[in-house]
């Protein structure tokens, strides 16, 4: 039987990994810069390109996993699958620096 909190707890782990060297990133930036702006736009681009190849490659390792006999693991496979994908195009590239931007100063109010 598949058990979706192994498959929930190894996405939140994945994503919060490609978060943190996003954002530890950024806030170099910020640091250097004094302006989030500044912060967002070079390093998304940078950092982006990274993240979007590491889960590109994870994309399809768990898309040639789906094709394997056993129905479980079809449906683990493409559950992780479907979740990399949505982690890296919609949370990473667009409602992450969006809500960075948005934020502005209030992002680095920790030291």
């Amino acid at each position: 039987m598949v058990d979706a909190s192994d498959d929930v707890g190894f996405l939140f782990g994945l994503s919060m990994d490609y978060e943190v060297f996003i954002l530890a990133r950024m806030r170099e930036e910020y640091d250097r810069t004094g302006s989030t702006e500044l912060a967002v736009i070079p390093r998304i681009g940078q950092t982006g390109r990274l993240v979007t190849c590491a889960a590109l490659i994870l994309f399809l390792a768990f898309t040639s996993m789906a094709s394997a006999p056993d129905t479980n693991t079809k449906i683990a496979a493409t559950g992780l699958a479907a979740g990399i994908l949505f982690d890296a195009t919609v949370i990473r590239a667009l409602i992450v620096p969006a809500i960075v931007s948005l934020l502005g100063a209030w992002n680095w109010w920790l030291p």
